[in-house]
């Protein structure tokens, strides 16, 4: 029982403290600790809740105004060891960029530099990256990156 106890307490977050806790202390720090994640997950929920209903609301603006949403657009300059990305959004789209971020990060990319302006309705974000090294370029990259940003930006609009 006393190793169950133990691997309770080890899931815990780490604290600065190094002295040894009674059990009664550890599993009280347990249940809070499950009490605080409990209460961050309903707010997660509520606030996952609130974003779909504002899409649906969205929804249904768009289909009352015959405003049908434009779907976003990506271009990519392949320059070397770098590449420009370009990026066109509705600017309720909040959350392809901070998407598009971590899918380029994910395919090993180091962003540079990343920009966006802003027209009527529509946001232009440019991204400058690099893929490998100068004296190692992955010449692969680029249509790579393309293949999965098309793939990510395809699947979000459907």
């Amino acid at each position: 029982m006393k190793a169950l106890y133990s691997e309770l307490y080890s899931l815990l977050p780490r604290h600065s403290s190094r002295e040894s806790k009674s059990l009664p202390d550890q599993l009280h720090e347990a249940a809070s600790y499950i009490k605080k994640l409990q209460i961050n997950l309903e707010r997660m929920k509520e606030k996952k809740d609130s974003l779909m209903r504002v899409e649906r609301l969205r929804n249904t603006r768009s289909r009352m105004t015959g405003k049908v949403p434009k779907s976003p657009q990506i271009q990519i300059h392949e320059m070397g060891s770098s590449l420009v990305i370009g990026l066109t959004t509705e600017s309720n789209s909040r959350f392809l960029f901070t998407q598009t971020i971590r899918v380029l990060q994910g395919e090993g990319a180091e962003i540079v530099n990343a920009g966006f302006s802003v027209v009527d309705d529509t946001v232009f974000h440019i991204i400058n990256l690099t893929i490998g090294h100068e004296s190692a370029p992955d010449y692969g990259a680029g249509r790579r990156i393309s293949e999965r940003l098309n793939k990510f930006l395809n699947d979000a609009d459907a």
